[in-house]
């Protein structure tokens, strides 16, 4: 994440929390983050060089003045006019990033061989959650790669108790005593 994404990030956390919005904040900057994802052209056009600034903006104001606080409006129109509307998505991640410190939320990404039963998955949870202190957004995924196990991607860790990994150590120790 660049330096500008980080600044502008986190001084839009920090102005809506101020003004006590921060969670219509979050639900907005994730439904536009998901419009940008979804129309990656639109974001080229928003930094072309080929439309003038107020051309750029008048694009902004079409889609999202009916749509989107007006700070957030104006928040991207800032992006916008320093060309720096491609650090869009860093920047919601950044301020998703302070949103979660702030309301003790940890993001975990759990990856297994196959997908979860909701039993298991509830049980991950409850887990997690009293291991961290933190209520947990669990995001899943499947890697059969791995055989069997669980690995866990959280705060910047990673804990791999997978069949994988387990294997690895294996054939290593098995080279190390044969040399």
């Amino acid at each position: 994440m660049t330096k500008t994404a980080v600044e502008y990030g986190s001084a839009l956390y920090d102005l809506a929390e101020e003004i006590g919005k921060a969670d219509l904040f979050l639900a907005q900057l994730r439904e536009i983050r998901e419009l940008f994802r979804q129309n990656p052209d639109y974001a080229k056009l928003l930094s072309s060089h080929a439309l003038t600034k107020a051309q750029r903006l008048s694009a902004l104001d079409k889609v999202f003045s009916s749509a989107a606080e007006p700070y957030l409006l104006n928040f991207m129109k800032i992006l916008c006019e320093n060309g720096t509307i491609r650090e869009l998505p860093d920047c919601i991640r950044e301020y998703e990033l302070r949103y979660n410190d702030a309301h003790g939320i940890a993001e975990v990404t759990a990856v297994t061989a196959v997908p979860l039963s909701r039993e298991l998955e509830d049980k991950l949870l409850a887990k997690l959650e009293a291991v961290t202190g933190k209520r947990v957004l669990l995001s899943l995924s499947v890697d059969p790669a791995m055989l069997g196990g669980v690995r866990l991607s959280f705060d910047g860790q990673e804990l791999d108790g997978t069949v994988r990994r387990q294997l690895d150590e294996l054939r290593a120790q098995l080279l190390h005593m044969t040399l």
